[in-house]
């Protein structure tokens, strides 16, 4: 606990009354931090503070990094966290202690009592405040807009992916036309290339490098970093990702191995209403980002841009290979790798894929939609929110759906946002028969049928067309003796048919002991973003019991 006479050695208490300094000394939090320990965490809500002894560093994140910010040094007496507070904001910066310090720490309501109560100490904090904005001001102006540039012509195909990639990752990237900006394509780059060129930290691939290429070139884990876990989890979508938290936070070593990006399907999500605790909504890049980051704070592993080639049991865990070679061995494994796209098969789909056809609906997409044609194939959520986000770019909207309308596959907030949607149109009985452009998709050919009467064919002008028909499940690379049902979805507990132990599986364990499975790709699964999340909590919570079981078998 701090005295009134520490209190009065710092400047900003020292103008106080010793009533008032009481009152602060008495409600102070005192404190205490070994060298590496965190005082906040940027993101976390903020607290106001006054350093007494030792020396802090602060780590801003920028552009998916964590940067110490050498200008930004703490002095004994100084106080720092008024910002955010007054802002409104979560805390703008990390702080860790590079030496033991003592730090007094005050909530929201203690510091709004101190600017109340003393006009001098109100003053000062406010001053301090502005030249702090003021040195952010051109901190910001210095740092750059992101760490990719991608130059070319026009959106190439061929790098289509690569953007996918960066956006699911929340890897900020600019594109650069060569023939507009000439002025910012670097000198030595061939005008001739015939395909675009990519810069990453400054590093320039004159051919479009692989994704995993561009993972490493940005430090991404692509390689696990031990040969044994407790827990590999095959897939980071949200029951992934919530069992990578859960797990990690609990004491086990945990992997997770993701192919593409942390987040699955649920991270190209445009907005999330009916998420708990999200009253105005989140998007699914800004759930998974907080997610991912949770997960690696407790801990866990994520390595991208893999997938498990095969899976084998050898004497009580089980072997794991990756594609590349590498091999792990799990305790257990938990499977979460939910379910791909599933694909439209009509004529011109797949020679114009990533030329105006597209699979699900990022956020990054808005950019190329601006004042066009989209369409949207697909009835169900997903469908609904890309709908109501694309609306805000594009001329014009028009949702196609084989039924009736919405109200079988789609949530109710959704239906009635989007009938409250000038530009958004809902086409319903239709089926799309085929796909037609040149270098890019022009037009759409629609078979329409009201109630099972009389066909009629139309042809609508497109710039774009997202495709959400549904998803399947990708499970062929599982040992043939894990069950699963006519689809391929995994069964778990009292749905497996083929379990030949004593014991009774446990829920959401497979068919063989210690594999366990969560998320969409399970058999008879709720296809939302919560049950994922929940499921994968619970399956970590059974993991533990399965592990106790294993424990007392050895004895």
């Amino acid at each position: 606990m701090f005295t009134i006479d520490e209190l009065k050695q710092v400047k900003l208490f020292s103008c106080l009354g010793d009533a008032e300094c009481l009152r602060c000394a008495e409600t102070a939090a005192d404190v205490r931090l070994a060298p590496g320990e965190w005082l906040i965490r940027e993101g976390e809500p903020p607290w106001f503070f006054i350093l007494f002894e030792g020396r802090l560093r602060l780590l801003k994140e920028v552009l998916g990094r964590a940067q110490e910010l050498f200008d930004y040094e703490y002095a004994v007496g100084d106080f720092f966290g008024e910002t955010p507070i007054l802002l409104g904001t979560q805390a703008l910066v990390s702080l860790r202690a590079e030496t033991p310090c003592r730090v007094a720490r005050f909530d929201r309501q203690q510091f709004q009592a101190l600017i109340r109560n003393s006009k001098e100490a109100s003053a000062m904090i406010l001053q301090t405040m502005n030249d702090r904005l003021m040195r952010v001001q051109k901190y910001a102006a210095t740092v750059p807009s992101s760490r990719v540039l991608i130059f070319g012509t026009k959106h190439e195909s061929d790098c289509r992916d690569i953007r996918a990639f960066l956006s699911a990752n929340r890897i900020p990237y600019e594109w650069v036309d060569r023939d507009r900006e000439p002025e910012r394509v670097p000198p030595d780059l061939p005008k001739d290339l015939g395909c675009p060129a990519i810069a990453i930290d400054g590093k320039l691939f004159l051919q479009p490098p692989t994704v995993r290429e561009i993972a490493d070139a940005l430090q991404l884990q692509t390689r696990p970093n031990c040969e044994r876990y407790d827990v590999v989890i095959a897939g980071a979508g949200p029951a992934g990702m919530a069992a990578g938290v859960y797990g990690a936070s609990e004491g086990l070593k945990v992997l997770m191995v993701e192919r593409s990006a942390a987040g699955g399907q649920a991270g190209t999500s445009s907005r999330i209403e009916n998420y708990l605790g999200f009253p105005e909504g989140v998007s699914g890049e800004d759930l998974t980002g907080r997610a991912l980051k949770q997960a690696v704070r407790f801990g866990a592993e994520i390595v991208m841009t893999r997938c498990i080639e095969k899976l084998t049991p050898m004497g009580g865990c089980y072997v794991l290979e990756l594609d590349g070679g590498e091999r792990v061995e799990a305790r257990v494994v938990l499977l979460a790798t939910g379910v791909d796209w599933r694909r439209l098969e009509v004529e011109g789909a797949d020679r114009l894929l990533g030329r105006g056809v597209l699979y699900g609906a990022s956020r990054p997409e808005a950019d190329t939609v601006h004042g066009k044609k989209v369409f949207i194939v697909g009835g169900g959520n997903s469908a609904g929110q890309a709908a109501m986000f694309f609306s805000n770019y594009a001329a014009e909207v028009k949702v196609l759906v084989r039924g009736e309308g919405l109200k079988v596959s789609m949530s109710q907030y959704l239906i009635g946002e989007i009938a409250g949607k000038a530009n958004i149109e809902v086409v319903p009985f239709t089926q799309i028969i085929a796909l037609e452009g040149d270098e890019q998709l022009q037009r759409i050919v629609t078979r329409t049928r009201p109630g099972g009467g009389e066909e009629t064919l139309l042809t609508y002008d497109a710039d774009a067309l997202f495709v959400m028909i549904g998803a399947d499940a990708s499970t062929s690379w599982l040992p043939g003796e894990l069950e699963r049902d006519a689809q391929g979805y995994i069964c778990t507990g009292r749905d497996l048919t083929t379990w030949k132990f004593e014991r009774a599986p446990f829920p959401l364990e497979t068919s063989l002991p210690g594999i366990f499975c969560a998320g969409d790709v399970r058999h008879n699964s709720i296809k939302r973003v919560s049950s994922g999340v929940g499921e994968g909590s619970m399956a970590i919570a059974f993991i533990h019991q399965y592990l106790a079981l294993q424990e007392k078998v050895k004895v």
